[in-house]
């Protein structure tokens, strides 16, 4: 029988809504806000290891913990910690399978903080007219 894996689930981001934001970043006054979800993400991103572990799951694959820890050369509660931070920062989803957690990348949660973090370059450091 397969069940999600409970915990926090990531948190959910809305879209920076650039009009509002432009008119916070007026001159000084104050800065573009970032939402808690793509400063998770971005987090994620922080970590060299956390970067090879996500090269692992090219292509869409599910990996268990201790695949990933296999493949990385690392103790299982350090992938597992690792994944799990992952998993916060929306890259990765899980599932569980009776004792096996498997992970996969999270394409839809991916994308939405792409997409966050570009408008929010926009409306914070726009293109100069170059």
């Amino acid at each position: 029988m397969t069940e999600r894996v409970t915990g926090p689930p990531p948190q959910p981001t809305a879209p920076v809504d650039a009009s509002r934001a432009a008119a916070d970043t007026g001159c000084g006054a104050s800065t573009a806000r970032l939402g808690a979800g793509a400063r998770e993400f971005l987090k994620a991103l922080a970590s060299e290891q956390r970067q090879a572990m996500l090269e692992l799951f090219t292509g869409g694959i599910e990996l268990t913990v201790g695949t990933v820890a296999e493949r990385l050369g690392i103790a299982q509660p350090t992938a597992s910690q690792q994944l799990a931070l992952l998993r916060r920062g929306g890259l990765l989803t899980s599932r569980r399978d009776g004792k096996q957690v498997h992970y996969r990348i999270d394409a839809d949660a991916v994308a939405q903080s792409l997409t966050e973090l570009q408008t929010y370059l926009h409306v914070c450091c726009p293109p100069s007219g170059r």
